[in-house]
């Protein structure tokens, strides 16, 4: 079906029940196509994997993490003065 914009602006409601019919409807402006009424895909539903506490339990430390031992670890990693420090 193709409308005018004038008869669009009055039976919007309609054009849009037609479209989720299945019927394709078809705006002119001055008797040439201009735009064509689609139904709009329905929106993406986002991963729930990105909100707070989604990685509880997934995640887990050393018991030795903040021992003086890995501190000394570390620390040789990033000493760049002395090249025989590294592990």
């Amino acid at each position: 079906m193709e409308v005018n914009v004038h008869h669009a602006k009055t039976n919007l409601s309609k054009l849009i029940a037609a479209v989720e019919d299945g019927e394709e409807v078809i705006i002119a402006r001055n008797g040439k196509p201009a735009v064509k009424l689609v139904i709009a895909s329905p929106p993406i539903r986002k991963s729930r994997k990105h909100l707070r506490g989604s990685g509880i339990g997934k995640i887990w430390m050393a018991e030795d993490a903040f021992s003086p031992e890995t501190d000394a670890l570390i620390e040789s990693m990033f000493d760049f003065n002395d090249p025989d420090a590294l592990v």
